[in-house]
């Protein structure tokens, strides 16, 4: 007869047993990390038309060149965790949107908005950190124009049916500067500037896409964990 496993047996689950990642420690990524920018080249990126970007590298730190267009990743992704470091100029010129612009897009299509949003009054709705003309973040919690801030992003991909339809929309939580922000939101479709947001059926893996808005914001240590 076989012996009866003790009561406090009866739950544990023995498998899968989760790999081991050594942690982040400092700014350095965890093991399991895909490095997207290490401050030393754009091997990682495209401009528009396929071919090498054109934004500046200087001290371990990317710039957007005005006029040269948007950088996608050249690999994509889906469900992912993204850690992703900007900065807007030290120097402050325009005001609401015309300031420190531009955008981090999740599938080349769903933005999380880059902005500087330190006194700086604009729609809160496309304020940095909103899901843009989506979401309105919790707080504001940028930092002073010049500094350094962080985005850490955890995004779930939208799926969809065999006729194109979207059966699960996609899901985003993000942590500004340390702080909640977003809190695993329902995103309603796409960014558009103009018009509504709405799902247009899509691959699984698509790339990151950091946006050209004409001001020169600084971007370094980004990384992506695929979940």
């Amino acid at each position: 007869m076989q012996a009866q496993r003790p009561e406090h047996e009866v739950t544990d689950v023995w498998e899968p047993v989760p790999p081991v990642v050594t942690p982040v420690v400092g700014t350095a990524p965890p093991s399991d990390a895909i490095i997207l920018f290490d401050g030393n080249s754009l091997n990682n990126w495209t401009d528009s038309n396929g071919n090498s970007p054109q934004w500046e590298i200087k001290d371990g730190v990317m710039t957007v060149k005005p006029g040269t267009g948007d950088i996608r990743t050249k690999q994509g992704f889906g469900d992912v965790q993204l850690h992703i470091e900007w900065r807007t100029p030290d120097v402050i010129k325009g005001e609401g949107q015309g300031r420190g612009n531009s955008g981090v897009f999740l599938m080349d299509r769903y933005e999380v908005q880059v902005l500087d949003s330190y006194e700086n009054p604009t729609y809160p709705n496309g304020q940095a950190a909103s899901i843009y003309k989506q979401h309105i973040p919790l707080v504001n919690a940028c930092r002073p124009p010049g500094e350094w801030q962080t985005y850490d992003i955890i995004f779930m991909a939208p799926r969809f049916n065999a006729e194109g339809r979207v059966t699960h929309p996609a899901r985003i939580t993000v942590i500004h500067n340390g702080v909640l922000v977003q809190n695993n939101v329902e995103l309603w479709g796409d960014t558009r500037f103009i018009g509504l947001p709405r799902y247009i059926e899509h691959s699984m893996n698509e790339p990151l896409r950091l946006q050209d808005h004409g001001d020169l914001v600084s971007f370094r240590n980004i990384w992506i964990r695929e979940l």
